[in-house]
C-alpha cells in the first residue's frame, strides 16, 4: 500500500516545481544558502498540496481514466487503492503543505492555495473548455514562479520571465493536448472530453505559434534584463533555447513520439544535456 501511496503522489510531476527556484537561480542568488534553504521547503510544501491535487483530480476524472489506455493504471482507476482512503490522503497532503507554507511565507501559502483552488476549478470546469484549458494549465507554470519569488528579498527580477514564462507553459499545456489526442486517436472523446474541440493539425500551429513567442521573449530577456552582463553575453544562451524547442518539435512531428513535453524530458538525454547548457 506504502508503494501504492507514493505512485498515486506522482513524484515525477514534482519536477515541474523546480519553477519555484526560478526566482533564487535569475536573481542570481543561488549561494545564498538561507534563500536556498527557504525555497526548498516551499518546493516540498507545493508538491504536498500538487500530490493533493492530483488525487483530486483522479478522483474526480475515474470513470475517464478508466477509459483511457495509460491513466486506466491509476491507483484509483485501476482500484489499488480506495476511494476513501485517497479523500483522507488529499486532505493531509493540501493541509500539510498548506501549513508548511504558511510557516514560510503568508504570500506564499496564499499563493499555493490559490493555485489549489484554481487546480479545482481546472478539474471540475475549465479543462473541458478548449483553448480556456490549456491557457490555465500555463497559468499553473506561472504561479510556481511567482510562489518562489514571494520567498526571497528580490532585487531584480525581470518581468521578461514571467512573460517567457507564460509562453513556454503554454508551449507544454499544448503539447500535453497534442500528445494525448496522438494516444487516445478515435476514442478521443470518451477519455477527455475537451478534446473533441481540437484537431491535430490544429494543436500543431498552435505549438508553432507560441513557441515562436516563447524564443522571442527570452532573447529580449538575455539583453534587456537589468541583472545580466552588460556584454550581453547571456545571449549565447539562445542556441540553447532554440534546440530544446526544436528538439521537441522533431520527437513529435518526425520520431512520432506520443508523449508530453515533461514526459520525454525524463528520458530524452539530447534534450536534458541542452537544458542544462
Amino acid at each position: 500500500m506504502l508503494s501504492v501511496i507514493f505512485r498515486s503522489m506522482r513524484p515525477r510531476q514534482w519536477a515541474k516545481n523546480v519553477l519555484i527556484f526560478a526566482g533564487l537561480i535569475f536573481d542570481r542568488q543561488l549561494t545564498n544558502w538561507p534563500a536556498l534553504w527557504t525555497v526548498a521547503q516551499g518546493f516540498i510544501a507545493f508538491s504536498l498540496v500538487s500530490s493533493g491535487v492530483y488525487l483530486v483530480n483522479d478522483l474526480i476524472d475515474i470513470e475517464q481514466d478508466r477509459a483511457h489506455p495509460k491513466k486506466k493504471k491509476r491507483p484509483i482507476a485501476s482500484g489499488e487503492m480506495p476511494e476513501r482512503l485517497a479523500i483522507l490522503l488529499a486532505l493531509l497532503f493540501v493541509g500539510g503543505g498548506l501549513t508548511l507554507g504558511f510557516t514560510l511565507s503568508k504570500a506564499f501559502a496564499l499563493i499555493t492555495l490559490f493555485s489549489f483552488l484554481l487546480n479545482l476549478t481546472y478539474s471540475m470546469w475549465l479543462k473541458h473548455v478548449p483553448i480556456v484549458d490549456v491557457i490555465t494549465l500555463a497559468s499553473f507554470y506561472v504561479v510556481r514562479v511567482a510562489a518562489g519569488v514571494t520567498l526571497i528579498s528580490v532585487e531584480r527580477f525581470s518581468p521578461w520571465l514571467y512573460v517567457f514564462t507564460t509562453f513556454g507553459a503554454l508551449f507544454m499545456g499544448v503539447g500535453k493536448r497534442r500528445a494525448e489526442i496522438s494516444i487516445v486517436a478515435e476514442q478521443a472523446g470518451e477519455t477527455r472530453r475537451v478534446l473533441k474541440g481540437y484537431t491535430a493539425g490544429f494543436l500543431d500551429q498552435l505549438l508553432l505559434a507560441v513557441m515562436t513567442l516563447a524564443i522571442l521573449t527570452y532573447s529580449l530577456y538575455t539583453f534587456s534584463a537589468p541583472n545580466l552582463p552588460e556584454n550581453h553575453s547571456m545571449m549565447l544562451t539562445i542556441p540553447f533555447v532554440l534546440y530544446a524547442f526544436f528538439r521537441y518539435l522533431y520527437l513529435v512531428q518526425v520520431e512520432n513520439i506520443v508523449e508530453a513535453p515533461e514526459e520525454i524530458l525524463f528520458h530524452d538525454r539530447p534534450l536534458q544535456f541542452t537544458l542544462l547548457l
